[in-house]
């Protein structure tokens, strides 16, 4: 899960060398955190959320996989 979504952020931003992804567990489920380049934060999160949402919806259908959070770091 953690390659594809640094594969499908990589192709939005403008800086795709700086994207990194970091997947850890905590108590509500998996986290992945979406690390990007300040310019890039509001590619990612789009416009009301929706570039987001709609990641996070596609790696549920891919991965079969509901508890987990996307996180968006500078």
């Amino acid at each position: 899960m953690k390659q594809v979504l640094e594969y499908i952020v990589k192709g939005i931003v403008k800086h795709p060398e700086d994207v990194v992804v970091v997947e850890f567990d905590e108590v509500n489920g998996k986290v992945l955190e979406i690390v990007v380049n300040e310019e890039d934060v509001g590619q990612v999160i789009g416009k009301d959320g929706r570039t987001i949402k709609s990641l996070k919806v596609l790696l549920s259908s891919l991965f079969d996989v509901e508890d987990f959070t996307l996180r968006v770091v500078r």
